[in-house]
């Protein structure tokens, strides 16, 4: 099968096109034939070797962890989904990634794709999907009528926690540029504030949710109300600023995502909904993933930045 790989560790010129093997599919593992894939983060972190220490890959490595398609195999194992099911996923960091034609996936890690998406949408989806679930659903357990501040509301990450907060009734506001204000508000943010121009108001928020960084926690900490909560998907609190996020009994969280088929399906019955949708920015062909990366690196993407394979 086609698929783009890494066969050491470094910059957007590691990334080659080869042709590899079919994945092995286990008994509890479903073959993907994969129509659309997208760019994260940690695409990027993995292929400059940042994740060495703690993932064990042999070269030649497929990036690449989101993916939606349709199922052309089922291990002996699988009763949920079948051969010809329209499904997405978030898949595991440690096996063959979703740059490719087909992946083959553990069935926990899987979900019907929402009928209402096209493949592309569904692409946009998991990795983020399952990080602002997690960061806003099970860390933070947002209620409504509470005030809640997602920092980089354009973002990946950031557009689907805007309109996962908004579902769970919360007050939201968001942080963005200028040129994004509109978007940003179009998602459901009830205030946005421009980063370039505004500095974050005190005591003001219940859960502040980092999807960039750039802040520095004391300006974090004087805009969360006391006992509230700060989630990060960026940065470890130093000593110092440990301290001072307990003087004020604020709860503060790094969290690291990690794939759950049970969180996608409640994103699915949202996304079904129409209660969230995706935010699908730049649209690459599998041959172009060097760019892909390239615009990634920029943190200039608005939205989701999404590999159409198929």
């Amino acid at each position: 099968m086609r698929a783009i790989a890494i066969e050491n560790y470094g910059g957007i010129e590691q990334l080659k096109e080869i042709e590899a093997p079919l994945p092995e599919v286990g008994p509890k593992d479903i073959l993907i034939e994969v129509y659309a894939s997208a760019i994260n983060p940690v695409d990027i972190a993995i292929r400059e070797g940042y994740f060495k220490e703690r993932v064990a890959h042999e070269f030649p490595v497929v990036l690449g962890y989101d993916v939606a398609g349709v199922v052309a195999a089922v291990g002996s194992d699988i009763k949920k989904f079948k051969v010809g099911d329209e499904v997405y996923s978030y898949t595991s960091l440690d096996r063959n990634g979703t740059y490719a034609e087909f992946v083959a996936v553990n069935e926990e890690f899987v979900a019907l794709k929402p009928s209402n998406l096209s493949f592309v949408e569904a692409a946009s989806v998991p990795l983020v999907g399952i990080t602002a679930w997690h960061a806003l659903v099970k860390e933070a357990i947002v209620k409504e009528g509470q005030k809640v501040l997602v920092l980089g509301g354009s973002g990946g990450v950031g557009s689907f926690a805007v309109q996962l907060a908004k579902a769970q009734g919360a007050i939201v506001s968001a942080t963005t540029s200028t040129k994004n204000s509109e978007l940003v508000k179009e998602l459901g943010a009830d205030f946005v504030l421009d980063y370039t121009k505004e500095s974050l108001p005190a005591s003001e928020y219940d859960v502040i949710f980092d999807t960039v960084g750039g802040y520095q926690i004391k300006e974090l900490v004087g805009a969360t109300k006391e006992d509230g909560k700060i989630i990060s998907i960026t940065s470890r609190l130093s000593p110092t600023s440990q301290q001072l996020v307990d003087a004020k009994g604020i709860h503060y969280n790094l969290i690291f995502s990690s794939p759950d088929g049970e969180s996608l399906d409640q994103l699915s019955t949202l996304l079904s909904k129409g209660k969230i949708r995706p935010v699908v920015g730049t649209i690459f062909s599998l041959s172009d993933v060097k760019e892909a990366h390239l615009l990634s690196e920029s943190k200039r993407a608005v939205g989701k930045i999404v590999i159409q394979v198929k």
